[in-house]
Formats: C-alpha cells, structure tokens, sequence
C-alpha cells in the first residue's frame, strides 16, 4: 500500500468528521465570506485539534483572500491543503543510519501510547529491507511489557537482551548495544518503560539510559524516536516537550492515527514541538507504519472531502 492509501486509511474518522462539517458549511452553492463564515471554519479547524496558532494562520489566509467575496467549496480547500503544506514542511525525515557499526534507536513514550507495537513496526520494517535487528526490552519493571516485546521478537524472528525483573533498564540497554557490536548487527532498538513527563525521577533515569548507551558507541542513540498516541490529542504536545528536555528527541512517531478524529493533531505537534514526525501509524498490522509525508497527508486528508 503506497503512502497515500495509507494515510486515507489513517485518517478515515477525521476525514468523515471534516465532510460532515464542510457539507454543513456550504448548505448553499457558495457563500459571502464574512465573519461568521469565518468563524464556523475555525470552529471546524478546532474540533480536529489542528491547535490554536495553526487554525489562525489557516484563517488568516483565507480571510486575506476571500474576504468579502463569494466562495465555493473548492475554493477554501484549495486554500486549507497550500497553507497546511506550508505549516508542515519538513525535510524529509526517515532513520539516520550509522556511518558504521550498528544504528541505535531509544524509543520512549508515556504508558499506553502503542509504544511496544511500534517498535515492532519498525523492526518489521527494517528486516523487511534485509536488516539485522535486536530488541533491548529496557521496560524491566513490567514482566508484562517483557513478555510482549519477547512474543513480538520471536514472531518477527529477531533477536532480544532482557534483565532480570527489577534491574536498572540501562544495564539492558548496555548489553544489548554490546551484543549489536559484538555480533555485527545493524540496528539496535532499545525499549524503554513507560513514564509520565510529569515524573522527574523517571525522566532522569532515561537519561542514564542514553548515557549507558554511548558508552558502547560515542554517537548513539542515533534515533530517540518519542511514541504519541494520536487519541490524546493536545496533551501529546507537553508529552514532546517534556522528553525532548530529557534525553534529545529526534523524531515524533505518532500511534493510533486511525483510532481519532483529530488527526490535525500532526499539525500543531509541527508547529509547536518543532520536532518531525517520521512515522505515522494507520493501522493494526504490521505493515501499518507509514513514513510521514506532509502533502501526501494533507491530500489525503482532503481527498473525499472535496
């Protein structure tokens, strides 16, 4: 499945939402663009969580265009997809991968944000493109969360470093990057357990973690990807905050986009965090990790709604 059907298939409740919305927008064929006009749009723009700076600018922009004027559904679309293009942009952000050596990821996340599957995502990913991968299950004080990675990696038939239950998560991840080296492998995805950003203790303890790592290779992490779950909405927005003050986040991977009707989500973590999204995931499979795409998820975005 290509990007684009796969963003559709992502973004199919925010999709449905904006249609109904829009429908309701131009009961007539075309309307006097007024401030009333404007303020059912950017009552529509708030309820798929597109934030508050991103929904102005989008106002802004239809305003200094069509003000006064009468408008037609393709008019304001057309003028929605170039501006959320703009507020988007991004280089585009796939894994950096190591000059040499093993490619190391930390991945960390707030509890239940699909942190454990989308690590299996991307080690499906990896291997699918002939990549040797192991699994650090850092998150030793859930049997649960290490019997899971554990199921995910003999399913996908890569290799995994666990600890004893209780044990400093960093010693994991030292071994497991120590196995990497040792065994010539090409990427290492450390798992981490699931924290608040609100819990200093926790936050510090991924920094040990990240330093734990670099004692094996001075550059890595090369990756420390943050899991969003996209059903949280605005909250996610502190959550990236948070973690990038502790250990230097390089990439958002947002979970659960098909699960929300606010995938508008992705814009304000652009606009706000600053960090790229990398990775998207649509669906339950596996293969449901998509590369983030900022005009194939903005056309897809409108592509029924027009």
């Amino acid at each position: 499945m290509g990007f684009f059907k796969k963003f559709k298939q992502g973004l199919t409740k925010t999709t449905r939402l904006l249609k109904t919305d829009i429908r309701d927008l131009f009961k007539q064929e075309g309307r006097l663009l007024d401030d009333a006009f404007l303020d059912e749009m950017r009552a529509i723009l708030f309820k798929t969580d597109m934030g508050y700076d991103a929904t102005e600018e989008i106002i802004g922009e239809v305003a200094s265009k069509f003000r006064a004027r009468k408008v037609q559904r393709h008019d304001i679309i057309a003028s929605w997809s170039e501006k959320l293009k703009e507020l988007m942009a991004q280089d585009e952000s796939p894994i950096r991968f190591a000059d040499s050596g093993p490619t190391v990821l930390l991945v960390c996340g707030v509890n239940g944000t699909g942190k454990t599957t989308s690590i299996a995502k991307l080690a499906h990913m990896f291997k699918t493109s002939g990549r040797h991968v192991i699994l650090g299950a850092g998150d030793t004080f859930r049997a649960a969360a290490v019997q899971q990675l554990s199921i995910w990696a003999d399913r996908l038939g890569v290799e995994i470093v666990t600890g004893e239950h209780g044990s400093h998560p960093a010693s994991v991840a030292y071994r497991a990057v120590e196995k990497a080296v040792a065994d010539q492998l090409d990427v290492c995805i450390v798992d981490t357990a699931g924290r608040l950003q609100t819990q200093t203790n926790l936050m510090a303890e991924l920094t040990k973690i990240q330093q734990s790592i670099r004692k094996q290779i001075p550059a890595a992490p090369h990756e420390v990807l943050l899991v969003l779950d996209a059903t949280t909405g605005q909250n996610g927005i502190s959550q990236a905050s948070k973690f990038t003050e502790a250990v230097d986040c390089t990439g958002i991977i947002l979970a659960k986009l098909d699960g929300t009707a606010k995938g508008g989500v992705v814009v304000a973590i652009r606009r706000q965090v600053g960090l790229p999204v990398k990775y998207v995931g649509v669906g339950e499979q596996l293969e449901d990790l998509a590369l983030f795409q900022p005009d194939e998820f903005v056309d897809a975005l409108f592509d029924d709604v027009k």
